[in-house]
């Protein structure tokens, strides 16, 4: 059954996601501010800046009017850094009230929140008024974009409090390659997909110092420990971190060279500086951001994440990552389930 879509981002993974819709027989509509952008999708179907040296389906059409986007669409997907969650909420709610018109929202935004450390379905949650949402559904799980378009089999989370919605965004999206399960824990998928960015970090700053397997094993592992910890802390369900949204997407960003947060501490670890690592990726790097709001959020909740805090103080305190690592190793000795 043929569904109308907005896609509100037009990204590596909004666009990528949107071109998957459109090969699943859906009607979609790419919205992106860039009218440069836009063009370039229209009349030759690439996105350089994003997806080098892929095509896009002649099918796919963009848009930079966010109203034409949206106007009769049963769902409306936003896949925008967390930064920019509230600005388009605001106006996509503006959209909605405009059109009289109530939509299914969705998200694959992966952060939280700086300041208020809120996760992005509370974000669109406070933005959007509820009579223009049906309701909010995270889609999470390991799925770099350059992965999905070249149709490498994938596996997903839809999570909603609401099954029936969630199962709605599942039918919409799977096809013999893209496989969505569904999960009524928002909480734990959005914590998730939020806090393995900080671990990725870690892995790739560990890769460019020269550290091996063992290294990276161990910082997965005991990263997810404390992903847990604080998601637990907020009502998730400890199953959750288990799943594609947890340790699937753990494992896929803390290992994996796509991954623009294992990039990043490469990088670092190669020695070079953050606001230069920042300026070269061209692309925002949710894991710097988030590990300052999951470290300030740990403080406040006495959870302990020795981990985030470590990459906090080289990232913000101008730690050297050596030092830091030496710290980790020198904790004192505690048991595995503590």
């Amino acid at each position: 059954m043929t569904e109308k879509v907005a896609v509100l981002g037009a990204g590596s993974w909004g666009s990528v996601l949107a071109n998957m819709l459109v090969e699943n027989g859906h009607d979609v509509l790419l919205w992106s501010r860039d009218q440069d952008q836009v063009d370039q999708l229209n009349r030759e179907h690439v996105n350089p800046a994003y997806m080098k040296d892929f095509t896009y389906s002649s099918d796919l059409h963009a848009t930079a009017d966010m109203k034409e986007a949206v106007a009769g669409a049963d769902v409306v997907l936003i896949v925008i850094p967390t930064k920019g969650i509230r600005e388009v909420a605001k106006k996509l709610n503006a959209v909605l009230a405009d059109l009289g018109q109530q939509s299914l929202i969705m998200h694959a935004t992966k952060g939280l929140e700086q300041n208020t450390y809120k996760r992005p379905s509370e974000m669109i949650k406070e933005e959007i008024a509820p009579e223009y949402r049906r309701d909010v559904v995270v889609l999470s799980g390991p799925s770099h974009a350059e992965s999905v378009a070249i149709k490498d089999v994938t596996a997903v989370t839809a999570a909603c409090a609401n099954l029936a919605d969630a199962q709605k965004v599942q039918k919409l999206f799977s096809n013999d390659y893209f496989r969505v399960y569904t999960n009524d824990d928002v909480i734990g998928a959005e914590f998730g997909a939020a806090l393995k960015n900080i671990i990725a970090i870690g892995a790739g700053a560990l890769q460019g110092l020269g550290y091996h397997d063992n290294a990276r094993a161990a910082l997965i592992t005991r990263g997810l420990a404390e992903i847990r910890r604080l998601g637990v802390a907020f009502g998730a369900n400890p199953m959750t971190f288990i799943g594609l949204s947890g340790v699937g997407d753990l494992i896929v960003t803390a290992t994996s060279k796509n991954s623009r947060n294992w990039r990043a501490g490469y990088q670092l670890g190669q020695g070079q500086q953050l606001d230069d690592v920042i300026k070269n990726m061209g692309m925002v790097i949710e894991g710097v951001y988030t590990t300052k709001a999951a470290y300030e959020l740990s403080k406040k909740r006495q959870v302990k994440m020795p981990i985030t805090e470590a990459l906090y103080q080289v990232l913000y305190q101008g730690e050297s990552i050596k030092t830091a690592i030496s710290q980790l190793m020198s904790r004192d000795l505690t048991s595995e389930m503590e």
